[in-house]
């Protein structure tokens, strides 16, 4: 059998495994880089994603009913999750409820629309894989390796921070909507972190 036309394995060149989270500054660097360039729906989708900490397919399938009464942005809201079919709480802080209201006006959107509706026929809102390369875009413009990061970054990024904060496994692990806080510490990689972070402070 002849292989020399076989194709190539799917990750290579690739990086593999977790995507980083993105650290403090990085997030300001795109926020300001999104209100510098008057992106009003990626600063919307920016400031949502990393603070809902959802997954992509529950992020780009919100409605504005979900995160809005009326006029009104919520400052907490609640999605049932499409992967586990469990409900999930978030928290919407000032800058996302201003972001988010700015992108409903400029849309024009009511209540039972796609938060991030899609312009291709075939979806009604934006798809996960349209949602990926967002994000790519958005680590680009601020000089960081797209093939570092993905939507799972934007999930990862504030529930890192608040773990790193204050080593709350079970708070992140209820943000996160897992089930089994073992898949809270794998996802988030805590025990290698935890472990680095001891090693970093024994001098020999």
């Amino acid at each position: 059998m002849n292989t020399s036309n076989s194709h190539e394995p799917w990750n290579k060149g690739k990086l593999i495994g977790q995507k980083s989270p993105l650290k403090l500054k990085d997030i300001w660097a795109i926020r300001i880089h999104l209100q510098l360039d008057k992106h009003i729906r990626d600063l919307a989708l920016f400031n949502l994603a990393i603070d809902s900490k959802l997954r992509g397919c529950d992020l780009v399938g919100l409605r504005v009913r979900d995160i809005a009464h009326g006029k009104q942005i919520m400052s907490r809201a609640i999605v049932m999750q499409l992967k586990t079919k469990r409900p999930v709480q978030f928290e919407l802080t000032e800058q996302t409820r201003e972001a988010v209201a700015a992108w409903i006006a400029k849309a024009n959107l009511n209540s039972e629309q796609y938060l991030f509706p899609s312009r291709l026929k075939q979806s009604p809102h934006i798809t996960t894989r349209q949602y990926a390369r967002i994000v790519h875009r958005w680590v680009r413009s601020i000089g960081l390796d797209s093939t570092e990061y993905g939507t799972h970054t934007m999930r990862r990024t504030k529930a890192t921070l608040i773990y790193r904060s204050t080593k709350n496994i079970r708070a992140v692990q209820l943000l996160l909507g897992h089930s089994r806080i073992e898949s809270t510490i794998r996802y988030l990689g805590i025990e290698v972190d935890d472990a680095l972070e001891i090693a970093e402070q024994i001098e020999i």
